[in-house]
Formats: C-alpha cells, sequence, structure tokens
C-alpha cells in the first residue's frame, strides 16, 4: 500500500489507522476479558454445584444429582453403577468444553472416595451473550475508526494550515518582488518559521542570481552585438571591392557568413534565456515566407555538390510564435540537410500540419540515434558545435511542438516538426 504524497493524507490516514488498531487491541482485550469472567463464573458455579451435592449425598446417598435447565449431574460409584452417557464415560477428571449437536457444555470431573461426579453446565447461552457482545464490540470498533479518520481530518487542515498558508505565499511570490517582506515575518516561529526562513534565503539568492544573469545577458548582447556590426559592415565593404580577386572575395563570404550564424545563434540563445511566458504570445509567422527565404540563405552550403533541392509549402499555416526563433528553427534543419548531403536530394515539406526536412545525406549512426537532441553532442563525423538539433528541441519544447528524427547510417535523415 502506497502512502498518500500529500500531508493531509498522511496525518487522516495515521490516525485513522491509529484508531482502527487501538479499537481492535481494545475489543480483543475485552472480549476476552468478558470470556474468561464468564468461564470462572461457569467453574465457580460447578465448584459450588458439586460441593453442595457431596455434601447432601454423604448426608443422604439416596441424594439425586442436580438436574434443571442449566446444570446436569451424574454419579458413577466404585462399583462402576451408575447412568453415565458414553461421551462423559472416557473423559479425564477436571474440566472439559463439549459440544452436542448446537448445545455447548462446560464439564466438571470429580472423584471422591472413588465414585466419580459427572457436573455439566449449559453453556449455549454463554455462547450467545458473547457473540452479541462481539458484534456489538465491532460495532464499536468501525465507529472508532470513523472518528478516527474524522479527526484525523480535522487535526490534518489544523496541523498543515500553516504549510498550506506559507505554500500559497511562496506560489505568488517571485523573484522580482523587492517590495514584498520576508516571508518569515508571517512565521516567526517554529519549523514552519524555519522553513519560510529557509524560503527567504533562497530567494534573495535568486534575486542576486537572476541579477547577474540580466546583467551578464545585456553586457555580452551589447558587446557581442557591437563586435559583430563591425566585422558585418568591414565584411559588406570588402564584398562591395572590385580591386579585390575572386579567392580574396569567397574568403570574406565565409568570414560574413560566419558572422551572421554568430548574429543568428546570439539572438536565439538570448530569447531562449527569456522568461516562458515572455515568448508565450507571438505575432504571425507565416512559415511558408521563412522556408522559402532560409532555403534561398542557406544555399550556398551545397557550393557545387550535385544537390538537388525540392521545396513544398503551404501559404495558410501561420504560427503564433516568435519569428525569430523560427527562422532559427528552421535555418538549423536546413543547415544540416545542405551541410551532410554530399550528393542526392534534399526535400523540405511544408504543408498545413507540419515541416519535414529529408536528405539523403551520410545519416546518423543508430548508437548515436538517442543522443542527438542533447546538447554539445556530436559524432565522429560531425563538423558543427552540436547545438544546433538541441536548439530546436529546446524550441520545440518551449511551444509545445513535436519533433521526430528518422535516420539510418548512409541512407539519409528526415527529421519532422509537428506543430499540433
Amino acid at each position: 500500500m502506497r502512502l498518500p504524497r500529500d500531508l493531509r493524507g498522511r496525518v487522516a490516514l495515521f490516525f485513522a489507522g491509529f484508531g482502527a488498531f487501538v479499537s481492535l487491541i481494545m475489543a480483543v482485550v475485552l472480549y476476552q476479558g468478558a470470556h474468561d469472567l464468564g468461564q470462572r463464573l461457569i467453574d465457580e458455579t460447578l465448584s459450588a454445584e458439586l460441593d453442595d451435592y457431596i455434601a447432601r449425598r454423604e448426608r443422604n446417598p439416596a441424594s439425586l444429582p442436580p438436574s434443571t435447565v442449566i446444570v446436569q449431574g451424574y454419579v458413577r460409584d466404585v462399583d462402576g453403577v451408575g447412568d453415565v452417557p458414553d461421551y462423559l464415560a472416557g473423559l479425564p477428571l477436571g474440566r472439559h468444553d463439549i459440544h452436542l449437536g448446537t448445545l455447548s457444555y462446560r464439564v466438571a470431573i470429580l472423584e471422591r472416595g472413588g465414585t466419580h461426579y459427572y457436573l455439566l453446565y449449559d453453556t449455549s447461552l454463554q455462547a450467545r451473550r458473547e457473540q452479541r457482545f462481539a458484534w456489538i464490540l465491532g460495532l464499536m470498533a468501525v465507529a472508532m475508526t470513523l472518528l478516527s479518520t474524522l479527526g484525523g481530518i480535522w487535526l490534518a487542515r489544523t496541523v498543515v494550515a500553516p504549510v498550506a498558508e506559507l505554500a500559497a505565499k511562496v506560489r505568488h511570490r517571485s523573484p522580482d518582488d523587492w517590495e514584498q517582506q520576508p516571508l518569515a515575518d508571517d512565521f516567526p516561529v517554529g519549523e514552519v518559521g524555519e522553513l519560510a526562513r529557509v524560503f527567504d534565503r533562497h530567494l534573495i539568492r535568486m534575486r542576486a542570481f537572476i541579477e547577474r544573469e540580466r546583467a551578464f545577458s545585456a553586457d555580452i548582447s551589447h558587446e557581442l552585438r557591437t563586435a559583430l556590426a563591425v566585422i558585418l559592415s568591414s565584411t559588406e565593404v570588402l564584398l562591395e571591392d572590385d580591386s579585390l580577386g575572386d579567392r580574396q572575395k569567397a574568403r570574406i563570404g565565409r568570414i560574413d557568413r560566419a558572422a551572421h550564424d554568430m548574429a543568428e545563434l546570439g539572438t536565439a540563445l538570448l530569447l531562449m534565456a527569456r522568461e516562458e511566458h515572455s515568448l508565450a504570445a507571438g505575432g504571425g509567422c507565416v512559415l511558408a515566407e521563412v522556408v522559402r527565404a532560409v532555403v534561398e540563405k542557406q544555399r550556398h552550403l551545397l557550393g557545387s555538390k550535385p544537390v538537388e533541392v525540392e521545396v513544398h509549402t503551404n501559404p495558410e499555416l501561420i504560427l503564433s510564435a516568435d519569428a525569430g526563433l523560427v527562422e532559427i528553427l528552421v535555418s538549423n534543419l536546413v543547415r544540416n540537410a545542405f551541410s551532410y548531403t554530399a550528393a542526392g536530394t534534399v526535400v523540405v515539406l511544408q504543408d498545413a500540419r507540419s515541416l519535414t526536412v529529408s536528405d539523403t545525406g551520410k545519416g546518423i549512426p543508430g548508437h548515436a540515434m538517442e543522443q542527438v537532441f542533447i546538447r554539445h553532442f556530436r559524432d565522429m563525423t560531425s563538423e558543427g558545435a552540436g547545438i544546433g538539433l538541441s536548439l530546436v528541441k529546446r524550441i520545440c519544447d518551449r511551444y509545445g511542438w513535436q519533433v521526430r528524427l528518422e535516420s539510418s547510417e548512409r541512407q539519409g535523415t528526415t527529421v519532422k516538426v509537428s506543430f499540433s
């Protein structure tokens, strides 16, 4: 049996179990005590009846043994003369319990001067009384268990109330709530107060961490964008310089593309570092336009490779997402397909519900399939940093999209992103 995880359920269950255990023990003790007391009274009655009859028989040998509704006596003298039933004749001296049909008896057998005295006490009525008493004790045990359960529920609410209040305050408080008073002010003493002080300390650490993260993001964004702007402006000027040769312009073009890729990656990482609610809503992003723009932008990766590119789009799909993140997602998929396909075909299919990028490239080894979405994972033949598919997975998780990858080594790769 698994215990409830919530504190209220545990307290209520403990009290219910404790009440059931105590009431059961009390019922057993009371029943056994009543049974033993009745047995003792019956034995004392038998002893008194036997002593009385023996005394009367010594005064008058012709005295008959007791014979009532409850008590029945028999005598067998030294010579074995006496009308003793067979079920009594073989019993040894002492006290015995016997059952005859639906009746039960307590038997006392005593020997005096060679004469055996048998006395039966009808315990059927006593047994019925004990049975009724057992039912009463059982009902009392059930009632005690129910009362303990109700008491446990009430006590659980009372005991857990401070914890629930603290949980409510923590639930509605964020590290940005600088103006609110510390939680410990509302819970000055006790274990809940100690818990509140722990929350306050962690909240202070979170505030400091968030401030450092925000400052770092702002600084790195500014410094990185400044450096990239200088590089991009310089490459733009150099590419327009007619005095440079084709090989020089090709090298400058590679620098220009690397700078653009770095700017996109930096934008993606900064966007992903934001709070989720800041990305929950977005403007209408027409996926077909993004796909065609990305394919043309990444076409330079094919160079002179004999690769045919097929693009099929559906302009009806409009995503409620940040356009920058959507472009980064598509760029990573298309870039991987173009980079790892030496010959064959790359198909980009975008319908009303999904985006599928298929290639006939070298594929992914079977042992690496389960790790392709792990950050910085690369197999031995990969040339990138290992964050492309990881970034795709993070973007899909952020918006609740599903991404599925199918690949076979030297057979190509297919990546499908489902938006609904």
